[in-house]
């Protein structure tokens, strides 16, 4: 079952119902259910799913072709591109979609293969039209390489449809029997991933989750942390050293350069394609006037999992070899887990002031959101409109809300040279008194609890 991508569906279909030929790129990172999409795509239509290999061209060919042997066509050993995509979209009345999968390991192996679609594409004016579908999830390659790579055929590209994470809301649907707060604590191991949602299961509490669907060593999640990584990047030694000094708190260049004695310039280079994969992300805090508090240049672990990896298992691989699960998750992620998913908390409240904000129902339409970073302290949230009026917010995952954290509060904005026109307050827990009677009073001060979400 196709769960949530209703925009990413009606984009494809969209396509699907112009006239003509199409060449698509569909893009985005593992786990985060390009194939689903696709299958849920071509289910209603005459369509063919070929999912390319690591190989050589030869032994590309060779594969596609035993494909389609034994799906009935009549094909030789070693098959040229053309008679694979015409066999490819030979069956089935009015326009074809060919789907290719990790269509790069193709394109890298030589340079023949796009030259072919293009040419049969172009020839489709006088046959039945063909939608062709090229996936891939090497984000850094398409962005910054594809287009050298296949020259000319660029050209002939229809679109491209980025695939990104699923909201949290989409993750309170897929696990019905969690609690929100359960949600929440599936949402700072898992992410937006749906790949890795279905290794969970909500019969079954957090913790449970994770010690025998991640910390086992037999369970599938066990290497995928560091999988990502050694996939797609060689000298998996220097990576493996920044992103477990990152997950350690050097979150800054020369606290980078400190821990691992690397020069800056070397960190930066990795950094940069760590940031291409989507798995760090340099932090920028909202554009204020307060300048001169900003901490500038501030790293984090963008991708969840990744981050709880080198965050939990990676540090201490030695007692996760010899510990059982629940003696390991007992030392090691219970002391501290409810500050880790903070972090992650925040991104849901910032998720959820969106959906307000695209549903109008807050007291600005905003265009931008963001955070700021501080050297004594953090806004977890600001959004202005147009007319400079400004919304900031505050998460608390840890503890009940008191009115001492609104008054911190207004003492960092004051650090950010921001005058607040509205606040949002969001908590795990409960508000006291006090600060309750001050929402009461005071109609630009929104208290928002988890169950709100």
């Amino acid at each position: 079952m196709l769960l949530g991508r209703t925009s990413e569906l009606r984009y494809l279909n969209n396509y699907y119902d112009r006239e003509g030929s199409q060449i698509l790129v569909v893009y985005g990172q593992k786990q985060l259910g390009k194939t689903t999409l696709v299958r849920a795509f071509i289910e209603d239509k005459p369509g063919y799913y070929y999912h390319a290999r690591a190989c050589s061209e030869r032994e590309q060919v060779y594969q596609w072709g035993r494909q389609l042997a034994r799906d009935g066509y009549d094909m030789e050993e070693f098959p040229s591109f053309h008679d694979i995509l015409a066999k490819s979209v030979y069956d089935g009345n009015g326009k074809k979609v060919l789907v290719i999968d990790e269509f790069q390991n193709i394109v890298k192996a030589g340079g023949q293969f796009m030259k072919e679609l293009v040419t049969f594409v172009r020839n489709r004016r006088n046959h039945d039209e063909v939608m062709v579908v090229l996936c891939s999830s090497s984000i850094g390659w398409i962005e910054n390489s594809m287009i050298t790579r296949i020259g000319e055929a660029a050209y002939e590209l229809s679109g491209f449809l980025k695939i990104r994470e699923m909201p949290f809301e989409d993750m309170v649907q897929r696990f019905p029997n969690f609690r929100i707060e359960e949600c929440v604590e599936a949402y700072a191991v898992l992410g937006g991933f749906p790949g890795l949602w279905n290794q969970f299961d909500d019969r079954l509490t957090i913790q449970q989750n994770i010690c025998r669907h991640v910390l086992d060593a037999n369970s599938f999640l066990f290497e995928e942390g560091e999988r990502m990584l050694t996939e797609q990047l060689r000298e998996p030694g220097v990576y493996n050293t920044i992103m477990a000094s990152i997950a350690a708190g050097d979150r800054k260049l020369n606290n980078l350069h400190m821990h691992t004695e690397f020069s800056r310039a070397k960190i930066s280079v990795y950094l940069k394609n760590l940031i291409e994969l989507e798995l760090v992300e340099k932090v920028f805090s909202y554009d204020t006037a307060g300048k001169e508090n900003v901490q500038k240049g501030v790293y984090r672990i963008s991708h969840p999992f990744v981050d709880f990896y080198y965050t939990y298992m990676y540090p201490y691989l030695s007692d996760l070899q010899t510990k059982s699960v629940g003696e390991f998750f007992n030392r090691y992620i219970a002391p501290d887990f409810r500050k880790y998913v903070t972090g992650y908390f925040k991104k849901v409240c910032r998720q959820h002031l969106m959906k307000l904000n695209g549903r109008g129902k807050l007291p600005i339409a905003f265009e931008n959101i963001g955070e700021w970073v501080g050297k004594e302290g953090e806004l977890d949230m600001i959004a202005q409109d147009e007319e400079g009026r400004t919304l900031i917010g505050l998460c608390n995952w840890e503890k009940p809300m008191a009115y001492e954290d609104y008054e911190a509060l207004l003492n960092q904005a004051k650090k950010a040279k921001i005058n607040a026109d509205y606040i949002y307050m969001y908590t795990a827990f409960r508000f006291d008194e006090r600060l309750n009677l001050e929402a009461k009073v005071k109609p630009n001060l929104r208290l928002v609890q988890i169950s709100d979400l």
